[in-house]
């Protein structure tokens, strides 16, 4: 529930804080521009303001939550709160504290909020010292004294309380907020090289994309066209995952590179048994460092988990990535597939990923699970590298 005049969002960065001075300063401002970009990708009338370790949005009092939500939704955002700004004077953070715990008791006794059984008064006060006559217990002791007149029934916990009445008090303006919107946390996007993002359609290739755009990578999607063991809806599938990961990145390049590998697929089903899926995935990795060399990216992302699939087991891993001279990054290497799957839920990929494709599957009935690099290289095409570089060089730009 947001303060009566809510009009403001105060945006609390991740690991932002930990770097040097001039790296802080330059991440702000690409954080800035990110906040910025997803704020006008959704029409949200709001204007994004940077201060030192703070972000701050602007908005009237019908925008303030969606223009927390753009916040939320941004790389490199730990939290976002609506809030009231009231002069950084005791009386006004007390007038303004009791006012919204007035509106959470009337809300509750609308049934339109649940106010829950025990609150808490948090205040946080920066700058100089001396900048205010008083101190952030001054403010917890008035405040919470103030918000216990105006609540039925109140009881405090400062341990775990069910509502908490915040403050952070600046020297000349301080912010009342109750709640804090949990962001992506991590670095702003822009803030690390592009990686090649492999993209199947699948539940686990968004996901993994989302968890090194979350660290400030910008991807470039790759999509393996299969031709007969692909299909449209099998394509469809891994568009519109990266559609919903575009979303978080609309200042950004993220069409999908769509690279054709029919062909291979009809000579590797045809001519390979026990490996094919470790020679798919070297031919895989091949393409993504083509395509790596003409967009400057510095690395191939995948979904791969150890053993979630016979040709992801650890000694398989070991002689695929030995296909690729750039790293392979694995953010899910060591995740239950239940956990890819909750994240996906909530990064709003998993509905796209789990539509019915009626592919046709090339791994064969056998699958090797404990390859050597012998095996694999003598079980390949001897023209395989060649092929994937020409499919790399044949591949075309979908526009999402």
């Amino acid at each position: 529930m947001k303060p009566p005049g809510a009009d403001t969002v105060l945006v609390r960065h991740a690991d932002i804080g930990v770097k040097s001075g001039k790296v802080q300063a330059e991440m702000e401002r690409r954080l800035r521009d990110n906040i910025e970009a997803i704020v006008r990708d959704r029409d949200v009338d709001a204007e994004v303001e940077r201060r030192w370790s703070r972000i701050l949005l602007h908005a009237d009092a019908e925008s303030v939550d969606a223009a927390t939500d753009a916040a939320a939704d941004t790389f490199g955002v730990r939290s976002a709160s609506p809030a009231a700004v009231v002069p950084a004077e005791k009386g006004p953070i007390v007038d303004a504290l009791a006012g919204t715990a007035r509106e959470y008791a009337d809300a509750a006794a609308r049934g339109d909020e649940d106010l829950g059984d025990t609150f808490a008064v948090r205040a946080r006060r920066a700058g100089n010292a001396d900048a205010h006559p008083f101190t952030s217990e001054d403010l917890e002791r008035d405040g919470g004294a103030a918000v216990f007149e105006q609540l039925p029934d109140p009881e405090v916990d400062l341990t775990d309380p069910d509502v908490t009445f915040s403050v952070e008090c600046r020297e000349d303006e301080a912010f009342v907020y109750t709640e804090q919107r949990p962001g992506p946390g991590g670095l702003p996007l822009g803030s690390q090289a592009k990686v090649i993002a492999l993209v199947s359609g699948g539940i686990d290739s968004p996901v993994a994309a989302w968890e090194v755009m979350k660290r400030g990578a910008p991807i470039v999607p790759v999509y393996l066209e299969l031709g007969d063991y692909g299909g449209p809806d099998h394509e469809a599938r891994a568009m519109e995952t990266v559609r919903r990961l575009a979303d978080y990145a609309p200042n950004f390049d993220t069409r999908v590179r769509k690279v054709p590998a029919g062909d291979v697929m009809d000579l590797l089903a045809a001519e390979v048994g026990p490996a094919r899926m470790l020679v798919y995935r070297r031919f895989m990795y091949r393409v993504a460092e083509h395509v790596a060399r003409e967009t400057n990216a510095t690395g191939i992302v995948t979904g791969e988990a150890i053993g979630q699939k016979s040709s992801q087991t650890a000694r398989n891993l070991g002689v695929t990535s030995r296909a690729a001279d750039l790293p392979i990054h694995r953010p899910l290497l060591s995740m239950d597939k239940s956990n890819i799957t909750e994240r996906a839920r909530r990064i709003g990929t998993f509905r796209d990923s789990t539509i019915p494709a009626g592919c046709n599957r090339i791994a064969p009935d056998y699958p090797e699970t404990n390859a050597t690099l012998e095996i694999v290289e003598n079980a390949e095409p001897d023209d395989l590298f060649e092929r994937a570089e020409e499919a790399a060089a044949n591949a075309t730009l979908v526009d999402i």
